[in-house]
């Protein structure tokens, strides 16, 4: 409880999924909130749970991938609560899409969402961190930061590089010896509206792709996820796999290296629903 009692938390993505599920988390553990999301409406509700389990909340409608808009974000909460103790850049979007099917500001934008949001956040709140003398940078990445999937590249090129920024600014810390612990989560299967929001390339289907990973592949709660995330921030762990599928895919290629590749991809071929269709012809 002395992790997390009277300490300012910032969370973006607050509006459902894991973030509504970290705010209501911390909320119980006496943390003082300062929630955003690009969805007002979602975010309102996560304020008013997070208010009824007695929380102090600060709650601002806030694009990730807008810089400047961030930059003005995290002077308003340091404003508000005087400090800000832990940060966790939880925002993401997907687009699902083979490479060749997919447009270049489908790309661009999950890349800046799920990427430059991160470094955004990380940018903005990293000298307020610094300056509570007690700080934790928590950033999420995917078990697609971990390994790759057809259909996935923009999501894959934004979670690997979340992850490779996580592990430098951990490393970056230590040296410098700030006050300030990071950590990169990896999410296997978690049920949130990421993978039911997800923009597809065209001829392919939003529904079929959205019923495909409701039915197959999100095992996990949002409530699940976020007390492993709490507990990993506890214990002031680097870095934390949530679910046996993801690690069990972690696993599969620390021993296969670049091997994992063709099982993936002939998994996919067999159970992917879009990956079922000849690259560049349409579903």
């Amino acid at each position: 409880m002395s992790s997390f009692r009277g300490k300012v938390a910032v969370i973006t993505g607050a509006g459902s999924g894991i973030g509504r599920a970290l705010a209501l988390n911390l909320a119980e553990k006496g943390a003082l909130l300062a929630l955003s999301d690009i969805d007002a409406d979602g975010l309102d509700e996560t304020v008013r749970q997070a208010t009824a389990l007695g929380a102090n909340v600060k709650s601002d409608r806030l694009d990730v991938a807008e810089r400047e808009a961030v930059l003005a974000y995290a002077d308003a909460v340091v404003a508000h609560f005087g400090r800000v103790n832990q940060v966790y850049n939880n925002a993401g979007i997907a687009h699902n899409g083979n490479v060749l099917n997919s447009e270049f500001k489908d790309i661009e934008r999950v890349i800046d969402v799920d990427f430059w949001g991160v470094v955004n956040g990380t940018k903005a709140f990293l000298p307020h961190v610094i300056a509570s003398g007690d700080g934790h940078i928590i950033n999420i990445s995917s078990l697609f930061g971990l390994v790759a999937v057809p259909g996935q590249s923009a999501y894959n090129a934004a979670k690997f590089a979340v992850r490779g920024f996580t592990e430098a600014l951990r490393q970056e810390m230590l040296v410098a010896k700030f006050p300030v612990k990071v950590t990169c989560v990896h999410p296997g299967g978690v049920k949130t509206a990421v993978a039911r929001n997800a923009t597809v390339a065209e001829g392919e289907s939003a529904q079929a792709l959205a019923e495909f990973y409701d039915k197959y592949l999100l095992a996990h709660s949002p409530e699940m996820a976020a007390r492993t995330i709490v507990s990993a921030v506890d214990k002031g762990h680097a870095r934390v796999v949530i679910g046996i599928e993801a690690k069990a895919m972690d696993l599969l290629a620390r021993i296969t290296g670049s091997g994992y590749q063709r099982v993936i991809a002939k998994a996919a071929a067999t159970f992917f629903p879009w990956a079922k269709q000849p690259v560049g012809e349409s579903v």
